[in-house]
């Protein structure tokens, strides 16, 4: 999804509405059983995404976790 394609669609919703981040796996590989992990958004950050194809591609990650597994993430982030 873009950037501007992301914001059209949130424009569509409720201005008071609470955005959270919805991550849908399996339980088990190779079965319908799935399970949905919801996070609220902490932060955003762009981030250069190199494939290995020497072409550093920009997105856009959407922050959010466990308090203290995001904490430990900014504070890696802020020592590198």
């Amino acid at each position: 999804m873009q950037v501007r394609e992301l914001i059209d669609f949130l424009n569509e919703q409720p201005m008071d509405a609470e955005v959270e981040l919805a991550i849908v796996a399996p339980i088990t590989p190779g079965t319908d059983d799935i399970t949905i992990d919801r996070y609220l958004i902490d932060g955003v950050m762009p981030w250069n995404d190199d494939d290995g194809d020497g072409s550093p591609e920009l997105v856009v990650w959407l922050l959010g976790g466990e308090d203290s597994d995001f904490e430990q993430f900014l504070n890696a982030i802020e020592e590198s």
